[in-house]
């Protein structure tokens, strides 16, 4: 991962961080289960998944940056975890494996601590064509198609038994800002390493949280088409 911070280590109420943490509980949340064991990879996110850190026995933070970091918490890289082979029953990635090169690697990381018949969560940013400075200041290296996490994350022998996409609600206004962030000549500068997120007003944020009310209602029955994120569930076999 790389050395640029979080923006949820300055604005944690953020609303997208608000309604990610309510998306991901609504696609993910029923594949979770009570484990005894949860890593929750690239933990500067917490605002966005502290409803994962409730369902496990154990959690372990990690991340890279430490400022999120709490006593216990672990500082380390996804590209190199310092976990044995399947140690955890639930292993998370929200918004983590797009600041790592190569791909394969984080991903094998990832699969490598996941105990067998364990579940593997991640999100991801969608669609290459909304590509922004945002992403630049993010350090993101790539963004992602439903199909590509698919496969990205069949190539480590899971399987994947949930693929969609978030923030399907919101999908227009996200348009309208990518496209408008390209007739913008300088994007907002970061503040100590950390990009700033758009500033809105509360009408507008009320707006947008609203929006996010279709895929609340929807993700616990279906997967969604289309959204600005996407969501894949996989789990390991069982050693035979």
């Amino acid at each position: 991962m790389g050395s640029v911070g979080s923006p949820s280590i300055t604005r944690p109420d953020h609303w997208w961080y608000r309604a990610r943490a309510e998306l991901l509980a609504a696609a993910v949340g029923a594949h979770v289960g009570t484990p005894a064991t949860v890593l929750d990879v690239g933990s500067a996110d917490g605002p966005s998944v502290g409803w994962l850190a409730a369902a496990a026995a154990h959690r372990v933070a990690l991340d890279i940056d430490p400022r999120v970091l709490a006593p216990g918490d672990v500082r380390a890289s996804a590209m190199q975890l310092p976990f044995a082979d399947a140690t955890f029953d639930v292993v998370a990635a929200f918004d983590v494996v797009e600041h790592c090169e190569p791909e394969a690697a984080v991903f094998a990381e990832l699969a490598r601590v996941l105990a067998p018949g364990g579940r593997l969560l991640v999100s991801v940013p969608a669609y290459q064509w909304a590509w922004s400075d945002f992403d630049v200041q993010n350090g993101h290296h790539r963004r992602y198609t439903r199909r590509r996490l698919v496969a990205a994350v069949e190539r480590q022998d899971l399987e994947v038994v949930r693929a969609t996409y978030i923030f399907a609600g919101t999908l227009p206004f996200f348009t309208a800002d990518r496209l408008r962030s390209r007739m913008r000549s300088d994007p907002p500068p970061a503040e100590d390493g950390v990009p700033r997120l758009p500033d809105i007003g509360p009408g507008a944020e009320r707006l947008l949280m609203a929006a996010t009310g279709l895929d609340r209602r929807l993700l616990p029955r279906c997967n969604l088409p289309f959204g600005s994120s996407v969501v894949v569930v996989a789990r390991k076999a069982q050693v035979a």
